[in-house]
């Protein structure tokens, strides 16, 4: 039986005079819509000493506007029966609210008045930065893997931006100013660097008039500066030993990779599938299943594929006391079998079906459909690619899996971190964590 045609999506696209774009996708099925706005803008776009601003940015932007003071945002979103929230990456800052049909209009209410009269201010800097760093400290310094990755990419990367943490150094984060926040508002919250998605039970003729009600009259802004940063291919393997406090050894594995719009990312894709997905998946049966290891993880990208190369990234932990240089060893060959070999027919037509899957599923949600076109259209140049997705995966050979498999999967082109478990007073010796 033939397959069916992959769904198309009917994303429609205007542009105000202040460069705003608007990418609107009507669903009538539920009572519901997604309101987003994406910022082309991230840890990517920024640089030693100002580490960090990207996502602590996202903090400031609910500290309040001209006329709306703190939690009030949160108190209307909320009031009116939604949700919101705001995440930032490698490559943009996104945020976001999810309402009932009809409310869209609060939302847009919302993020023009953000964009036009963010409230910023010593006191709200204060704060967040101590916000901010604690979050580091909770998410990065205190877990082992947190710590393992954050000197993974330092090592895998030299030069690009993606070498440092989304959430910062914590140098940076301690010395960021109030002038330097209003620079990074001026240059990157404009219009012309954003663009707005909306999903849902809305009509979009009627959306475009008050969006430009609401957001016609903010001024653009000369377009940030580029980001140019090349990176030179690695020559040889990188290794590095992270003494920390912790239950169990592991490792920590960074391949570089291509970015989102290179043609081969979508072999890239299904090599994680084949790896990890499921209790066929053959991470599962070689060493989950027999318990092995105590985690193990493959993920692409840094949150979705990136603008520029970035990587893949093998996480394992072993379970306590385990031998994890033979476990490195075991799960290396194992990728090297897959690289080399590829998979069967059976494997490969199983892959194909389960990512298409996971695709429709995560397709019936607004949120998750306005995310794929904001990331896509920032990351990729484009929404289109939502639309040709599915026949990309389908297209895959066993030929594409090994030629991607084995020029990524090298040693010499691969950063290794070992977790080392040490006792609290060895970790302490070493001095302040940050």
């Amino acid at each position: 039986m033939e397959p069916r045609s992959p769904v198309v999506f009917d994303v429609r696209e205007h542009r105000l005079d202040n460069g705003l774009r608007i990418l609107t996708l009507e669903d009538h099925s539920a009572p519901l819509v997604s309101f987003q706005i994406h910022y082309a803008v991230g840890s990517r776009n920024e640089r030693p000493g100002l580490t960090g601003i990207s996502h602590l940015f996202e903090h400031m932007m609910f500290k309040g506007t001209d006329r709306r003071p703190p939690e009030q945002i949160a108190r209307e979103v909320q009031a009116s029966g939604g949700t919101l929230n705001a995440f930032t990456t490698t490559d943009n800052t996104s945020y976001f609210e999810n309402l009932p049909a009809g409310k869209v209009e609060l939302a847009m209410d919302i993020e023009s008045d953000r964009m036009a009269h963010l409230r910023i201010d010593e006191a709200n800097l204060k704060t967040e930065r101590e916000v901010v760093r604690n979050e580091r400290r909770v998410s990065l310094v205190n877990t082992p893997v947190g710590l393992a990755e954050e000197l993974m990419l330092s090592l895998l990367f030299d030069s690009h931006p993606y070498r440092w943490p989304v959430v910062g150094w914590d140098s940076d984060l301690k010395q960021i100013s109030l002038q330097d926040c209003m620079d990074y508002f001026r240059i990157h919250y404009a219009p012309n660097n954003a663009t707005v998605v909306i999903v849902g039970d809305f009509k979009t003729e009627g959306a475009v008039v008050l969006m430009r009600n609401h957001f016609g009259e903010i001024p653009s802004q000369p377009a940030p500066p580029p980001v140019v940063s090349y990176e030179r291919p690695q020559r040889g393997e990188k290794r590095g030993i992270l003494k920390k406090v912790a239950q169990a050894p592991g490792f920590v594995a960074g391949f570089h990779a291509p970015g989102w719009k290179d043609p081969d990312w979508p072999a890239i894709d299904l090599i994680e599938t084949a790896l990890t997905t499921g209790r066929s998946s053959r991470f599962y049966k070689t060493f989950l299943k027999p318990g092995r290891v105590s985690a193990i993880s493959v993920a692409s990208g840094l949150f979705f594929g990136t603008i520029d190369p970035s990587l893949v990234q093998v996480s394992v932990i072993a379970p306590p006391g385990g031998d994890i240089a033979a476990i490195e060893k075991e799960v290396w060959r194992e990728v090297d079998k897959l690289a080399w070999e590829g998979l069967t027919q059976e494997e490969l037509a199983k892959v194909k079906k389960q990512r298409e899957a996971s695709f429709y599923l995560q397709a019936e949600s607004n949120f998750f459909k306005g995310v794929q076109i904001g990331l896509r259209q920032i990351r990729q140049g484009s929404w289109r690619g939502m639309n040709t997705q599915v026949d990309l995966w389908r297209k895959v050979t066993n030929d594409d899996l090994k030629r991607v498999g084995s020029r990524i999967f090298r040693t010499d082109n691969r950063a290794v971190v070992t977790i080392q478990p040490v006792s609290t007073e060895e970790w302490e010796s070493f001095g302040p964590a940050e």
